[in-house]
């Protein structure tokens, strides 16, 4: 995309939406964990998610690009996101929503590591540089040193790692499905999962007249969320975008003092401001070798 077509002012809007749906997933979140279990909550938002995907698909005339020529590839996508998500609703329920914001950062580092392997892409000296940096940001903020290594660091910081594993194989979808065909089997692929998971013990608790709000909240998030940070990159470049979703940890932080009286570390903002310094830089530096 040349600095002519870039359109920075339409894509901070979106990238507004974007904040604004990841935030309020995680209060919903919290909202719901004393009611409902990770997986529970994975189920219920994925039911809604698959009526309105499939609604969505019938109204735009979409339906006939779902086929299942690639239910292996959406397979390994699924369950790694659904790892990731779960990781996550358990994470901010028992560790700082900034310090889980923070670590979710690295996931550009992951996907960046995974991609050599699944789509075969070359680890160059800057991506190594930009993933020991990252690295260097996420011992910040975590402190192990220091006894910072709360319970929900190792999740956080694995629920990043399954959403970059999410990010990989969308990726190579995307060169053969469209996007209705991937959020079918998103939804429905992980509503099956949340049904085998939740009730593996033969009891899934049904969400209450209080909490079926918040799920639906977390459902429409969710979609919303992704579909604004893709809308955002088709009007700017990476490099334009992701300082403006970097915004996230100090909204998520202002949100986590007011609600829940979280303290802010400065390790935190220390940490994730060199996970975000790490992504940056490999942004650039692919930018300027793709204008080469």
């Amino acid at each position: 995309m040349s600095e002519a077509q870039s359109q920075p002012i339409r894509a901070a809007v979106w990238m507004i939406g974007a904040i604004v749906s990841f935030t309020s997933m995680a209060v919903a979140g919290r909202a719901v964990a004393f009611e409902l279990d990770t997986f529970e909550i994975m189920l219920f938002r994925s039911l809604i998610g698959v009526v309105i995907v499939t609604s969505v698909a019938f109204a735009t005339g979409t339906l006939h690009q779902i086929s299942r020529r690639s239910l292996g590839v959406h397979l390994v996508r699924n369950i790694s996101h659904f790892t990731g998500q779960n990781l996550w609703f358990f994470a901010i329920t028992v560790a700082p929503l900034a310090q889980v914001f923070a670590l979710e950062f690295t996931l550009p580092i992951w996907a960046m590591i995974l991609a050599v392997f699944v789509l075969n892409e070359k680890l160059t000296a800057s991506r190594v540089a930009a993933a020991v940096l990252g690295f260097v940001g996420i011992l910040v903020v975590t402190q192990p040193w220091a006894g910072g290594f709360g319970p929900g660091i190792i999740p956080a910081a694995l629920a990043a790692v399954g959403f970059a594993g999410s990010a990989v194989f969308t990726r190579l979808l995307t060169r053969t499905e469209s996007i209705t065909c991937i959020l079918f089997w998103l939804t429905s692929m992980q509503a099956t999962l949340g049904v085998l998971c939740a009730g593996y013990d033969g009891d899934i608790a049904l969400p209450s007249a209080t909490t079926l709000p918040w799920i639906v909240l977390i459902s429409c998030a969710g979609l919303v969320a992704h579909f604004c940070l893709t809308k955002a990159l088709t009007l700017a470049p990476a490099a334009v975008v992701v300082p403006i979703d970097f915004a996230r940890l100090p909204v998520i932080a202002l949100i986590g003092v007011w609600l829940y009286d979280e303290p802010l570390a400065l390790s935190v903002v220390l940490g994730a401001a060199i996970i975000f310094a790490a992504n940056y830089m490999n942004i650039l530096i692919e930018m300027r070798k793709t204008q080469k």
